[in-house]
Formats: structure tokens, C-alpha cells, sequence
């Protein structure tokens, strides 16, 4: 017999105040045969879909809810929250988004008590809430008129679905409140309910809780003057010792049971939500899909193929393949996805907003080309399709959008005017107490010395590629096990507590790029949340994505943003309107560059490792930089792949492209198998797959499971007979593709990053002045940058002059210089580069020059210049930058 449900859980996601993991609170009720189970974090709903899946795996019947801040009249107090259905599950992300975007007190969110009066009935259940709830407070006032007035007020709202909470906690009991709500429930015919508040999971965790609330309020655990709000007793009980503690009020223990069966929310998984797209006369998706994506494609062909007979000979092939994608996508039920990324990025290519040429694996559809969404020609670099979307694995696709870093903000909000901003936001991230951090943030709270923390974190090195959790650092760091199986109670301490508060949930933030758009205002699918003043979901982005809701990846890249400058730079010094749209990938001097190395400020080509392998590998095609973007990789440069890509391409090693038939797939890369797409490419020539099926074998060579990879063994050497191949050329196939599968990369990706890189190399070698300007305007506040571009100026003899108060901008500034009757270019240094001065301040500068002529002196300067902008600190630090030097050279004579 079920006696007893918890209805009053805090888990990690009450983020300054929980510790306990929803997996091991699952694992706590499937232990203690639970029935159901609520979780009812502070004042959000960060883990419930976590909660939710996992509860529904289990057995367990999820309840959804809340312990929520409300604002009253003359006290703020808190209630629980829980949705019956659908209906109350969406009221309650109202509240709570609402709370966060209009009403914080102290920079906590609340939500008003008029709000609560717009529940309808039956769809929410209230709890009275406990120690901190209202009753509590009018209880402690002696106000137990106003303590009735208020059960009545929410009994008329909420009617049998408002409870009295009873708690027997050795914090919180107290016989005097537990008699008065017993004595009000009986008054006012409202059922009682037994709840307790779990806090964690065992009595022994109350130290490590009580450190985690210490981390998070900045305080020292042995801190005489802190009081504690919690006690050892709020771990979770199990249901005998619930039925023990209210043996005397079974009913209380029953109306937990009774308050569980009245909540049945059903959250719909696995379903995607998108946003209506409008089309002209309400013309179906699907056709409006067709029509614009074959309009699309007969102007890329255009551009494509100027020639019309060669146009002529290539459409047949252009048009199949559109034609199968467009099919794929109808079926899979997407062309609302493509229409909706096809618009904001139409939006922002008309609206001065630079866009990318592609990301990811998006740049292999021809439709998107043919849409706008990408720019690089799928079918030129054998790019495919199904590696974006299968239709042998339904999931949604996923477009990486790169927009120019300083303007991405504009195309957020176009998408927030079209659909309503309460459908747009961005996603929430998780930031956990890493193995590093754990080690100081809790030594700090123990009140031990910085430097023995410090001393033990830096035992753990971590790099960019791998971090090590606490556990397996100990296997991988022999110094730090010694000093920890050595170590003296204090640090031994230190180190168990740490291993209980690793990896939990510490802040919330939002996600670098993913945006959502909803059909409707978004609190309909998931609460809200304000992070740095953003709009943002209270689910991460798996989560969102569970739910149905539809992430877009709206990415800043800084180098759109100076390829923008260098254009307009280009078009005001050497009047110049240069479109690097039309480049044809197959300029000499481009690759004269790359193959010198000169490749400082050049996309994903400036590191020193990569300079290195450019020299090296003498790259004379486009094909060479895909490729030499994917094989830059940690992987392949320690598989030996790289050194032997290097000697086939230029002719010291023989290329083999192990059958006739795979020419053209490995050609590009003289026989290696570099891209995960040339494993499709083979499965299918040789094995018979289908793309969509070699999709599937792609990911499992990748995932390395014996059982999938011995069955498609037998799939494609069965299907490699069947075409006539020789079973030990499929089995040698097979076994090099399993090989590099560990190191191939997406080449769509590649391909996409490759035209940056490109374009980028082009304006380098053709306007260095141009493009190294905006380049070092990029960087204003990074020193060391700023000299490693300077260094690069210096070393191809571009000149970089002073900064001057006459001639200096903001930015960088390209310049021209006559000499002789020659022309040359240079770079005027930024004034936003000289310490202490911000743009507001420059612009008012350069405006006054502007407007009334050069400044004559520094006299001249500060006469003309308000005082409020230039202090005697600015002026120091322009005298000393040297601003002021072509007025009077000797700059003692201006301090």
C-alpha cells in the first residue's frame, strides 16, 4: 500500500541552495517504491524535462510544479505549486516567466498574489507552503483572523485543490505552528496535506548542502554569525519513516496520494513545434518550398554557369538532385524549417547584415543554396545532402548560421518583430563546479589558506581538448594522488567535499547561439528566464529540443565582420567595389601566400602549427584548403594520415585509389580518406548503401559498438558481392573506413570555412593595408593581438603611422601615401587603442575636428574639447600614446 508522496523536493537546479542530483533522487524513489514523485525547485523549472524523462523510465509518475516566490500586499512568502494538466502546467510558466521579466524585488523575481487569481479551477494544485509561506508569517503575527481570511480567499480560487501543508522538520516544527494550521484547516474545511522538504539525499549530505549554500552566498561555513535556514532532517525520507512521523494523521499522509492522483500533465516528447510561416495567398509550404527553391537554383545557375550551353548541359544533373532534396524534405515535414532560416538570412543579406557561406553540415543541401541559406556549390565539391538530413534517421534539422559578430543582435531582433517577442529566446546553458574550481570554491568556504587550494587545482592540468573530473584525475596526476593519499585530515576534507559538490549545477547562463522561435508565446512549452537582461529559456538546449521546440543557431563570427571592413575600406581608398562572391577559388597569388605561410589574420589558417603544414603541404587548389582544414586536427596529425597526404599531393608517395570506381570520390584528396563523406561515397559505390543508410554506418563506425559495426560489416561486403566487387577489397575498404572514421571530418563544414579562408587570403594578398586595418580594429583591446598584428604588418613592410589627434579615427585606417609621384599604403593607428579612451569619447573628438577644422595645439584641443569628456587622465594617456606629436614634437613640453 502507497501511504505517502513527496510533494516538496529541491534538487541541484535550486541552484544556490540544492544538491541533490535528479538521477539519484530517481533512484531514491524507484528504491522506496514511490508511486509518483514532485519536483518543486525554487522558483524555476530548470530540470524538469530531466525530471520528467527519467521519472516516466522509471515507472514513476512525474509531478511538475514549483515552490514559488509571491509578492503580497505587506509580506513576501512562498507557495508550492503543481500542475494538474496541461492548462496549469502552462499557467505556472507564465507566472514564473512573468516574474522574471517584470517583476524582481532586489533582483529576485516574484510573482504577484493578484496573478494567482487567474487560475482557473482544476488545474492547479496550491500548497500552503510551509514555514515560509503566508500562513506561517500571519501565524507568527498572531493574526489569525487574516491567516483565515487568506485559506478562504485561496479556497474560493483554488476550491478543493488548496491544501494545508503540515511539516514535521527539526528546523521548521514548531507545536504551535503545526496546531494553529491544524485548528485553521478545521475552521475552514480545508484538507491538510504531510510534506517534507527534501534537501538532499541522506542526513550525512547536510555538511556538503550546507557548503554548496555557502559557496553560493560568499560565506565561511564556520562563520559564528551565519544562521543556517536548513537542518540535518531534510533528507529524502523514506515512506516508513513519513508513515512513522504522522502515524497520528493518516489522512495528512493520504491527501499526498490523493493530491498525486489529481496531477496527470502529460508533456509531449519527441514532436517538433514551429512557427507558422506565412506564404503569398496562403499557398502550402510544400509548393512555396518548390517554387522558390527552383527559382533560387535557375539564378545560382546563372551565376554558376554563365555559358549558356554549359548551363544547358549541367541543370539536368542540378535539377535531379534539387528535386530528390526537396522531396526529402517535404516528407520529413521541414519545408516550414527551410522557408523560416531562408527568410532571416534573406533578411540580413538585404539589410547590411554579413552572413557566412555555410556552417556545418547544412552547406551540403543544394536547396539551401538554392534558398540563400548557403553559399558554396554542394554539388562542385560533392557535398551531401543526406549528412544533413537523413531520411533513414528522423531528427530535425540544424542549420549553424554565422552572422557578422557586431550586427547578429539585428537579425534576433527581426525574428522577435515577425514571430512576437514572447516566441523568441535564447536557450539557457548550465555552468557546473568543475573539478578545478570545486577545489577552491570550497576551500575558500572551510576557511583554508588560497594557496594550498590553489597549490592542489593546479595539479589537475586540464587542456583545451580534455578536462579531468576529481576521480580520474587521480589516475591520470601521480603527484596530485600522492598528495591526496597523504594528505592531513584538513585537506582530506577538503578533498571528500569536493567530491560530493563536483559537476553540480552552480549558474545559469545562456546559450552562445541558439535561438528559439515557438508557434506561440513561448511560456505556452517552457518557463522563462532573464540572463544578462535576455529573454531565455529555463530548459537547456537538449531539453528544449526533447519538448519539441525548435533551436536556430544564431552564431557571431568576428571575421565576417572584418571582411565587411576591408570591403567598405577597399571601396573608399582604391574605389574599388569588390565582390568576393564571385571569386573563383583559383588565384595564384592566394596560394603564393599560403604557400609562404603569410597566413597571420587568415581564417583557421594563422596558427603557427598551421603555417607550418601550409609550407609544407604547398596547397595550389581550393580542394587543398578543405582539405587542410580537416586535417589540422589532433587526430589526424598523430595518425600519420597528414605526413602521407602531404607526400601524395606532391608526388613523392603513390597515390591509390583502390578501385577505378572511387577516383572521383578520393581524387581530392590524392587516395586518403579524409571526410566522413568519402565514407558514404564508398559505402554507396561499393557496399550498395543507400546515402541515407551509409548516414547510419558513418555513425556507427564513429560510436565503434562491435555488435552494429560486425553487422554492417557483413551488410556492405554482402552488398560489395552482390555488385561484383571482390570480398577482400571490401573487407580492406570496410577496415580503412572504421580507421579514419576516428578522424574524418564533415567536409561540408570544411568546404564552407574553406571559402572564409579563401576570401580572407584574397584580401590580404590584394589589400593588405585595407584588411589589416580592420583586422587590428577587431582587437582594439587585446594588447598582445594587437602587437602580433603589428609584428605581421612590419614583417611584409606595411607601415603602421602613430596615432595623431588630426588624422586618427576610432578604428584603424587605411591610409594612401604619395612619395615621389608612387602611391603606398599604411595604417593610421586607432585612437580607441590608446588606453583609457572609449568610443563615446573618441567620437566626440572626432566630431568637433570635423565640424570646425584640425586642432592647432593642444591649447587648441582642450579649449574646444568639454572638459567632462577629456580629463587630465585622457590627456596624459593621448600625450603619451604620442596623439599630439605633429603638433609639438617634444612631448616635456606638454605635461
Amino acid at each position: 500500500m502507497h501511504d505517502f508522496v513527496h510533494l516538496r523536493i529541491h534538487s541541484e537546479f535550486s541552484v544556490t541552495e540544492g544538491i541533490l542530483r535528479i538521477k539519484n533522487l530517481i533512484k531514491l524513489a524507484d528504491a522506496n517504491q514511490m508511486p509518483a514523485l514532485a519536483l518543486t525547485d525554487h522558483h524555476n523549472m530548470f530540470g524538469l524535462v530531466k525530471f520528467y524523462k527519467l521519472c516516466r523510465e522509471k515507472g514513476i509518475k512525474p509531478i511538475i510544479g514549483s515552490e514559488v516566490n509571491v509578492q503580497g500586499k505587506d509580506f513576501n512568502y512562498q507557495l508550492i505549486l503543481l500542475a494538474k494538466n496541461l492548462a496549469g502546467y502552462r499557467q505556472i510558466c507564465d507566472w514564473i516567466s512573468r516574474s522574471y521579466v517584470q517583476n524582481k524585488i532586489l533582483d529576485v523575481p516574484h510573482i504577484k498574489e493578484e496573478w494567482l487569481q487567474e487560475s482557473v479551477q482544476n488545474d492547479i494544485v496550491l500548497l500552503s507552503g510551509g514555514a515560509f509561506g503566508d500562513l506561517a508569517e500571519f501565524i507568527k503575527q498572531r493574526n489569525y483572523a487574516a491567516a483565515k481570511a487568506q485559506i478562504l480567499r485561496w479556497k474560493e480560487i483554488f476550491a478543493d485543490d488548496y491544501f494545508i501543508e503540515l511539516q514535521r522538520t527539526e528546523k521548521h516544527y514548531d507545536d504551535d505552528f503545526f496546531n494553529a494550521c491544524l485548528e485553521l484547516a478545521t475552521e475552514c474545511s480545508v484538507a491538510v496535506v504531510a510534506t517534507h522538504p527534501v534537501q538532499f539525499a541522506a542526513a550525512e549530505d547536510y555538511l556538503a548542502h550546507e557548503v554548496r549554500v555557502c559557496v553560493a552566498d560568499g560565506a565561511m561555513l564556520d562563520d559564528g554569525n551565519r544562521q543556517s535556514k536548513y537542518s540535518p532532517d531534510q533528507y529524502f525520507k523514506s515512506m516508513q519513516e513519513m508513515t512513522e512521523l504522522f502515524s497520528d494523521l493518516p489522512t495528512a499522509l493520504h491527501n499526498s496520494v490523493e493530491i498525486a492522483k489529481k496531477c496527470n500533465l502529460e508533456i509531449a516528447l519527441g514532436k517538433y513545434f514551429l512557427p507558422d510561416f506565412a506564404t503569398p495567398e496562403n499557398q502550402p509550404l510544400e509548393e512555396y518550398l518548390s517554387l522558390l527553391s527552383n527559382q533560387g537554383l535557375e539564378q545560382r545557375m546563372k551565376e554558376l554557369f554563365p555559358d549558356e550551353n554549359i548551363r544547358t548541359e549541367n541543370y539536368p544533373t542540378y535539377q535531379a538532385r534539387l528535386e530528390l532534396e526537396i522531396e526529402t524534405i517535404i516528407q520529413m515535414g521541414f519545408a516550414g524549417y527551410f522557408l523560416i532560416v531562408s527568410d532571416f538570412i534573406i533578411w540580413a543579406k538585404q539589410n547590411g547584415v554579413p552572413v557566412g557561406p555555410g556552417r556545418g553540415s547544412g552547406a551540403g543541401s543544394l536547396v539551401a543554396f538554392s534558398l540563400g541559406i548557403t553559399d558554396i556549390d554542394p554539388l562542385r565539391y560533392s557535398l551531401l545532402f543526406e549528412r544533413f538530413l537523413n531520411p533513414e534517421r528522423v531528427s530535425m534539422p540544424d542549420f549553424d548560421i554565422d552572422f557578422c559578430q557586431e550586427k547578429r543582435e539585428k537579425v534576433i531582433h527581426y525574428v522577435q518583430d515577425k514571430y512576437g517577442a514572447d516566441a523568441v529566446a535564447q536557450i539557457a546553458t548550465f555552468g557546473t563546479m568543475s573539478s578545478k574550481a570545486v577545489i577552491k570554491d570550497v576551500g575558500r568556504v572551510l576557511g583554508l589558506p588560497y594557496g594550498l587550494c590553489d597549490s592542489i587545482s593546479k595539479l589537475i592540468e586540464n587542456t583545451p581538448a580534455k578536462s579531468y573530473g576529481l576521480i580520474d584525475a587521480l589516475t591520470q596526476f601521480p603527484e596530485l594522488k600522492q598528495r591526496i593519499d597523504n594528505a592531513d585530515d584538513e585537506v582530506r576534507r577538503l578533498w571528500e567535499m569536493s567530491l560530493q559538490l563536483e559537476d553540480l549545477t552552480r549558474n545559469v547562463g545562456k546559450h552562445a547561439a541558439g535561438v528559439l522561435i515557438a508557434p506561440s508565446k513561448l511560456s505556452d512549452f517552457c518557463p522563462l528566464y532573464l540572463a544578462d537582461g535576455m529573454q531565455t529559456s529555463q530548459l537547456d538546449k537538449d531539453d528544449v529540443e526533447a519538448i519539441g521546440l525548435v533551436k536556430f543557431d544564431f552564431l557571431g563570427l568576428r571575421n565576417l565582420t572584418i571582411i565587411q571592413e576591408a570591403v567598405e575600406n577597399i571601396a573608399k581608398l582604391h574605389q574599388v567595389d569588390l565582390h568576393l562572391s564571385n571569386s573563383e577559388f583559383n588565384d595564384p597569388k592566394v596560394y603564393e601566400l599560403l604557400q609562404a605561410g603569410n597566413t597571420t589574420a587568415v581564417f583557421q589558417l594563422e596558427s603557427q602549427g598551421m603555417k607550418r603544414l601550409l609550407v609544407k603541404l604547398e596547397p595550389s587548389r581550393f580542394e587543398d584548403i578543405i582539405a587542410v582544414l580537416a586535417l589540422y586536427r589532433p587526430g589526424p596529425l598523430g595518425s600519420g594520415m597528414v605526413d602521407d597526404f602531404v607526400k601524395r599531393k606532391k608526388g613523392e608517395a603513390e597515390i591509390d585509389y583502390f578501385h577505378p570506381d572511387l577516383r572521383e570520390s578520393l581524387d581530392p584528396t590524392y587516395g586518403v580518406i579524409v571526410y566522413q563523406e568519402q565514407v558514404m561515397q564508398i559505402s554507396q559505390i561499393i557496399g550498395g548503401y543507400t546515402l541515407g543508410g551509409a548516414d547510419l554506418l558513418r555513425r556507427a563506425m564513429g560510436k565503434k559498438k562491435k555488435e552494429e559495426m560486425d553487422e554492417h560489416r557483413a551488410i556492405f561486403t554482402s552488398g560489395a558481392a552482390k555488385k561484383g566487387y571482390d570480398t577482400a577489397l571490401a573487407e580492406k575498404l570496410f577496415d580503412l573506413m572504421a580507421m579514419f572514421a576516428e578522424y574524418g571530418f564533415n567536409k561540408s563544414h570544411t568546404a564552407a570555412y574553406a571559402v572564409v579562408s579563401y576570401h580572407t587570403a584574397l584580401l590580404k594578398a590584394y589589400y593588405p593595408a585595407c584588411f589589416m586595418a580592420a583586422t587590428l580594429s577587431s582587437e582594439l583591446d587585446k594588447t598582445d593581438k594587437l602587437y602580433e598584428f603589428y609584428q605581421d604588418c612590419k614583417d611584409n613592410n606595411l607601415q603602421i603611422l602613430p596615432p595623431d589627434i588630426n588624422h586618427s579615427f576610432y578604428r584603424f585606417t587605411p591610409v594612401a601615401i604619395q612619395h615621389n609621384g608612387a602611391t603606398t599604403y599604411a595604417i593610421r593607428y586607432a585612437l580607441g587603442a590608446v588606453k583609457g579612451l572609449g568610443q563615446n569619447v573618441v567620437d566626440i573628438m572626432v566630431a568637433e575636428r570635423e565640424q570646425n577644422g584640425p586642432f592647432q595645439s593642444i591649447i587648441d584641443f582642450c579649449r574646444r574639447v568639454d572638459k567632462k569628456v577629456i580629463n587630465k587622465r585622457t590627456l596624459e594617456n593621448l600625450i603619451k600614446a604620442g596623439c599630439f606629436d605633429s603638433l609639438e614634437p617634444n612631448r616635456a613640453k606638454l605635461f
